[in-house]
């Protein structure tokens, strides 16, 4: 058996390399001297290593927490580890040692079970319950929340599921979590939990509903706290509405007279207000909710919005039948075709029914600004910032061939939704990207990546493959 200590001494060694070559050759300290020092690659490459570091640490840590949650059974009475040492049980001590919470105490053990290897009633040596997700964490590849997100959603499934499929995405999300932030990861996990459970999504919307509520209290100062918990279907058109509103004064303020063309329309600037709007989003979103409340109150027109409709993106056959999953445009949780039916009955929403004949989605240089086809269409394709993955009631189409500079046309080809943040800093950085009907992949500059290897973006990111994996 391979010591488990030779990797962290591995990660040891590695940080020290990184750390000694992020320093100044000559000049400032040496090999003791902080951060403030290092350059910025070296930087880079010392978080790199530092993280790996802590992986794998973590990795011991959660086997050692599971270790002592078995030596803490209740079966053992007083003569358990954690009432030994003073406390009623395992999360506790392991809180108390770790100077963590007890959410991330249990946590330990919970990964820390789901990974380690197992033996039968007759000694025979079994792989752990979730093989692929101890396979990931034991070679640093996730993090310690990844593995628990994927854990956790596995064991709500599993006894439902069929066990090749429950291995298959399981594989598939092991291999999606390295290297992407957790929030990308829940999105995929979100998604397998419908594909593998699609009897469970009707009760857990179902669930969800029920608990739905809306408080609303007057503070001794004047102020009055609105506090909302709404399932997914409720939450669809209120969600839409506000941010359609709060994305309508953004693109205004964004609309600088000195921007360029291609950026800008010239009506934009024409009607940017006169005042420069310096709210927070939490107050444009109290002020969107309060426009809505004084419209429905009597108000002879509607807030100017740019996007108001619920896109609601469903397969045919799961509209037809009733069965199976849909998902709403800005919201992760996919809900049951079910609920979109019924959301359907009472909401104004475009069914993600797209290349139809009566839709043209190419226009060549007949028109400069996309068109709302196009940018459902688009938004089909990315599910948001096709870069970073942000909301997509938040981000727009952009040219990826410039209109003006490089004569580009207004093609789904052509287009690509980003937010502000990844759109300058794709032109700034000088990143290229290649777009198709289904796919969007973004290529970056030799200082970002030497070889140059494109990343695929878009929501193909979270399409899992469908080829059965074996068990390990």
């Amino acid at each position: 058996m391979t010591n488990p200590l030779v990797q962290l001494e591995h990660d040891l060694e590695a940080l020290r390399a990184s750390w000694a070559g992020a320093l100044p050759v000559v000049g400032v300290g040496d090999a003791s001297s902080g951060t403030a020092a290092m350059s910025d690659g070296g930087l880079v490459q010392v978080v790199t290593a530092l993280v790996q570091l802590r992986r794998d640490a973590e990795s011991l840590l959660a086997q050692a927490a599971a270790e002592v949650g078995r030596r803490s059974d209740s079966s053992f009475g007083g003569e358990g580890l954690a009432r030994q040492q003073g406390f009623r049980n395992p999360i506790q001590f392991l809180a108390a040692v770790t100077g963590a919470t007890t959410t991330h105490a249990a946590k330990l053990i919970r990964v820390g079970e789901a990974t380690r290897a197992r033996q039968s009633f007759t000694g025979e040596a079994l792989p752990a319950s979730n093989p692929f997700v101890a396979d990931a964490l034991r070679n640093g590849s996730i993090s310690l929340d990844a593995a628990d997100a994927i854990g956790s959603m596995l064991d709500r499934v599993g006894l439902r599921a069929d066990r090749e499929r429950v291995w298959h995405y399981e594989a598939e999300l092991s291999r999606f979590a390295s290297g992407i932030p957790l929030s990308l990861l829940m999105r995929a996990v979100k998604l397998a939990e419908a594909r593998l459970d699609p009897d469970g999504i009707e009760p857990r919307d179902e669930a969800l509903r029920s608990e739905r509520s809306l408080v609303i209290h007057e503070e001794p100062s004047g102020m009055v706290r609105f506090h909302a918990r709404l399932d997914p279907v409720t939450a669809a058109p209120i969600k839409a509405a506000i941010e359609s509103l709060v994305s309508e004064s953004l693109r205004r303020r964004a609309a600088a007279p000195s921007a360029t063309a291609d950026a800008v329309d010239l009506a934009d600037t024409v009607c940017r207000p006169v005042l420069d709007d310096h709210r927070t989003i939490p107050q444009l979103q109290a002020d969107a909710l309060a426009e809505l409340a004084r419209h429905a109150l009597g108000c002879t027109a509607m807030p100017e919005a740019a996007k108001t409709t619920v896109v609601v993106r469903i397969d045919f056959d799961a509209l037809r039948t009733g069965l199976g999953d849909a998902s709403v445009d800005g919201l992760d949780r996919p809900i049951s075709a079910g609920a979109a039916r019924r959301l359907a009955a009472d909401a104004e929403l475009i069914p993600a029914v797209l290349d139809g004949e009566s839709v043209p989605l190419d226009l060549g240089r007949r028109r400069r600004l996309f068109t709302a086809a196009q940018r459902i269409a688009l938004a089909e394709r990315d599910g948001g910032c096709a870069s970073c993955g942000r909301n997509v009631a938040y981000v727009d189409a952009h040219h990826i061939d410039w209109w003006q500079r490089d004569s580009g046309g207004t093609d789904l080809d052509n287009g690509v939704m980003l937010c502000s943040f990844c759109h300058h800093t794709v032109h700034r950085e000088g990143w290229r990207i290649r777009a198709g009907r289904n796919e969007v992949w973004f290529i970056p500059p030799p200082h970002v990546d030497p070889v140059q290897a494109p990343r695929l973006g878009g929501r193909a990111r979270f399409d899992l493959h469908s080829a059965p994996i074996a068990a390990a």
